[in-house]
């Protein structure tokens, strides 16, 4: 199963592509970020965001996507520019038929670290572990979207178990 993990930002939205192995090994298929350039409108910028997204599951086609939950900050404009970047994430994978989860920032430290006090280098470390890098992805974005693909994984395969 291919799964999608979405880490929502209007500047830079991080995504991964993570595949669970016939084996129940993962692996790292693609990863990376989209940026939009700071000097256009919010509006451009959304666009070119939901574009990127579409042409990566035109390509990948995963079966299952993630995206984390909005993590509400003392800066309002800020948690406004993420929500609007993960609406049009939500978009993009809704047009696409995907079945979407959505997961805490410490879900996702409870379920890749096992942890869910663990800093970001821990969840990065593990990421790299998991999936069997050579190093810990970058940007952090891409890490981030990586450990939601981990964490989605993780929870489905509790679900299939508790089903039984």
């Amino acid at each position: 199963m291919l799964v999608v993990g979405i880490d929502p930002g209007t500047a830079t939205t991080g995504f991964g592509f993570v595949r669970e192995t016939a084996e129940g090994g993962l692996e790292a298929v693609e990863y990376g970020v989209i940026q939009t350039p700071a000097g256009l409108s919010q509006e451009k910028r959304l666009s070119l965001l939901f574009e990127a997204l579409n042409d990566k599951l035109l390509f990948h086609r995963p079966a299952s996507a993630a995206v984390e939950k909005l993590f509400f900050q003392r800066n309002v404009s800020t948690a406004i520019a993420v929500g609007q970047a993960r609406g049009v994430a939500l978009l993009a994978l809704a047009r696409h038929g995907l079945e979407v989860a959505e997961y805490s920032p410490l879900e996702v430290k409870q379920a890749v670290v096992g942890y869910g006090g663990a800093d970001k280098y821990q969840v990065q470390q593990m990421v790299r572990a998991l999936l069997n890098l050579s190093e810990i992805p970058h940007p952090d974005d891409a890490a981030d979207a990586l450990a939601i693909a981990i964490c989605h994984i993780h929870s489905n395969r509790i679900k299939q178990f508790s089903q039984v």
